[in-house]
């Protein structure tokens, strides 16, 4: 849960960096039909936004494994080939 997810970017962050950082679960409205946002993914606003960054961190949780949720694969794919700073 969110708590998990807190404890976890707390222990990871850099300890150098000290800007903010912009979570991808707010990018797509998730309480909505985003149906039509999703047609073409590469233009989303999630890869949108996600094109944008130069460092992105995965957070793993307990439950599910990020490699078993499309949009995780998906946003690696999109930090890799932007050449985005990947760590966890």
């Amino acid at each position: 849960g969110v708590f998990e997810f807190i404890d976890k970017v707390l222990a990871s962050w850099p300890s150098a960096r000290r800007s903010g950082a912009w979570c991808c679960v707010f990018a797509n409205p998730q309480n909505l039909d985003v149906g039509a946002m999703l047609d073409d993914p590469f233009t989303s606003p999630f890869a949108v936004a996600l094109r944008s960054a130069i460092h992105v961190m995965v957070v793993p949780t307990a439950r599910t494994s990020i490699y078993q949720r499309i949009w995780c694969v998906y946003e690696a794919h999109l930090a890799v080939k932007n050449n985005s700073h990947v760590f966890t």
